[in-house]
């Protein structure tokens, strides 16, 4: 395993730590703000959410570069699926390839992509994968001519019924190889994946599918929220250093990017506080 004790050069935040995904949360910074406070602290990078990169991604991304950081990625693409989705297939197409646009003018490494939840009507799962599956083959040769990677990523089984469908590793990896094209991955997130005790031997079967990002929190073992009550590493329940290992020997070694939705603790605390504790805790206990 690398070792992260000196330094944060491995180290991406995901602005949706500070609550600025949300119209009206957290502390309003702006995205200038937080370059300037994550290169202060040796941050490696940054992903960012479509609502607050807005028109401005290519300003966005060459000011994060020129602050010595990468973009890491974009949050995110629509739903495909179920019942956020758009009323249309079209519509989806729609927005996914806007998202890819951002993403490409961004420079971002990889947009990730949420599959919804179950398709109204269908009671299936595996109906629901499939629908994703002919989505995703349909969108992505366009994000492939823009250069633009796609992270699928399997969210934690609670959500199966709006958020996503899929809640597998497994089920990940098959989708990647079914839609047929070399740029979509996947996405490993402790919160969806922590409970997964086949989540070694599902990544053990990657083949030709990479891991295009690996994202931190913590599952807090009284989660009052299992949207917005997501803990800091250390404070809850997931093996974080085994999860780690296990991905890396999966053949991962991209940036480590922090993701805690919290809207009753992390987001009402000084973004200050929140940044050097994340440092702290990627430091000695991720």
């Amino acid at each position: 395993m690398r070792d992260f004790s000196n330094d944060c050069a491995n180290l991406a935040l995901n602005t949706a730590t500070l609550g600025h995904m949300l119209e009206g949360r957290g502390a309003g910074w702006s995205p200038e703000q937080v370059i300037d406070a994550c290169a202060e602290r040796g941050f490696g990078g940054l992903v960012l959410w479509r609502r607050e990169v807005g028109g401005r991604a290519f300003e966005i991304g060459e000011r994060v570069r020129a602050a010595g950081m990468q973009v890491a990625g974009l949050c995110r693409s629509p739903f495909l699926v179920g019942p956020l989705a758009f009323n249309s297939v079209s519509e989806t197409v729609e927005d996914f390839n806007a998202a890819v646009d951002t993403a490409a003018e961004l420079g971002a490494a990889t947009l990730t992509v949420v599959a919804g939840g179950v398709v109204a009507g269908s009671h299936s799962m595996s109906e629901s994968l499939k629908a994703v599956t002919e989505i995703l083959a349909s969108v992505a040769p366009y994000a492939e001519r823009n250069g633009v990677k796609l992270g699928l990523e399997p969210l934690h089984p609670v959500y199966g019924g709006d958020r996503s469908c899929l809640v597998t590793v497994r089920d990940a990896l098959a989708i990647c190889r079914n839609a047929g094209s070399k740029n979509i991955g996947i996405a490993i997130d402790v919160y969806h994946v922590w409970w997964d005790l086949a989540l070694e031997e599902q990544l053990s079967t990657l083949g030709d599918v990479r891991i295009l990002g690996y994202h931190l929190c913590d599952w807090l073992a009284h989660t009052k929220d299992t949207l917005l009550d997501r803990g800091m590493m250390g404070d809850g329940v997931s093996d974080l250093r085994k999860i780690r290992r296990v991905v890396e020997d999966a053949g991962y070694d991209g940036l480590c990017e922090v993701e805690i939705f919290s809207e009753d603790d992390w987001w009402l605390r000084d973004p200050e506080d929140v940044l050097d504790t994340i440092v702290q805790r990627f430091k000695t206990v991720c």
